[in-house]
């Protein structure tokens, strides 16, 4: 992990993370591995089993703001841990809880849905942009698909209904029609060697899908310290269903962010032949899950142009949570999905 990283993942089965004086420490059977100051760090990630805190650090963490989250060996967010006047907000929860019956709930869910779409598009261009030369049939059939998803990205800002319940169904049609075409072009894009069937969530255990899931577990917990720092409930969302125990708005947030910050990274370790391991239990190696978690990263720390500036994505992510609560509280404009270039 980069020195300059605002983010501290923790992925060997064994450590101990404790506080010394101002310096978060990390150790292995009394061997110093790393030491951070806290001053900077925003957010500490568990992602490996066998990991030890110290009660200290825990205090510490609570009183800086700094979340500290814990996800399995696939990418699954099982538990975090913040202090409680994180989620002490009351005034941004109650509009958020109306917005879901009224029009304001029909313009989030749209937005969520329709900027996903846009930048599946904006990614297959990104990826097929050099294709234009060496494969022009590959390149046609790629831009067909991503003209293709900007066309359903249309049609998912005009679906009309009084508020986000009634307007789901159709909503999420389209999006699956347009993850269907989506999918079957990113499968063309990969290099021969990938063998793929194609996306799937729930159980996969083929590489490729264990790779997706596992940088979107990292993107989870992301949006999930993004929509808590800007006051808004994490399980009440406009998109995504209410199910118990279901960080429904996390899961909103999260569609417009997933391809630029973890297809993309997937893709490019994919396609430049980075090895990228499974055991015998088709579990994704120590190592393969640090080198996904370091290029989501490195993804989360790049910046993008946003609003006339560049901000690094996670930035981004914390800017457009915030942009959901003005909303709601009707302190801003309309939502706008952040839509990357490509």
């Amino acid at each position: 992990m980069s020195p300059d990283s605002k983010e501290l993942i923790v992925d060997r089965f064994g450590v101990f993370l404790g506080k010394h004086s101002e310096r978060l420490k990390v150790s292995l059977k009394g061997e110093v591995l790393e030491e951070r100051p806290f001053y900077g760090l925003e957010h500490i990630l568990i992602a490996s089993g066998g990991v030890s805190l110290s009660s200290d650090l825990i205090e510490e963490c609570a009183g800086r703001g700094i979340p500290i989250s814990f996800v399995s060996w696939t990418g699954k967010p099982y538990a975090k841990l913040m202090a409680p006047g994180l989620v002490g907000t009351v005034k941004t929860r109650r509009e958020q809880l109306m917005a879901y019956l009224d029009d304001r709930g029909l313009k989030l869910a749209r937005a969520f849905s329709s900027g996903k779409v846009r930048n599946q598009a904006s990614l297959l261009k990104y990826m097929a942009k050099y294709r234009k030369e060496t494969d022009p049939e590959l390149f046609e059939k790629i831009r067909v698909a991503a003209e293709s998803l900007e066309d359903f990205s249309r049609r998912i800002e005009q679906v009309e209904a009084p508020d986000a319940e009634a307007a789901r169904q159709e909503i999420l049609t389209l999006e699956a029609h347009a993850a269907k075409m989506y999918w079957e072009a990113a499968r063309d894009l990969l290099i021969p060697e990938i063998e793929w069937k194609g996306r799937e969530t729930r159980g996969a255990q083929d590489l490729v899908n264990s790779m997706l899931n596992y940088g979107y577990g990292i993107l989870y917990c992301q949006a999930e310290r993004a929509t808590v720092l800007a006051g808004l409930d994490p399980y009440a969302g406009f998109l995504h269903a209410d199910r118990a125990g279901k960080p429904s708005l996390v899961l909103d947030l999260v569609e417009e962010f997933r391809q630029m910050a973890v297809d993309k990274a997937v893709f490019g370790l994919l396609n430049k032949g980075v090895k990228v391991e499974q055991d015998a239990e088709g579990r994704l190696a120590e190592a393969s899950r640090r080198t996904i978690a370091e290029k989501v990263n490195e993804r989360l720390d790049g910046e993008e142009p946003y609003e006339g500036k560049r901000h690094k994505l996670r930035t981004i992510i914390q800017m457009q949570a915030r942009r959901i609560a003005a909303f709601v509280r009707g302190d801003g404009g309309d939502y706008r999905a952040w839509v990357g270039r490509w």
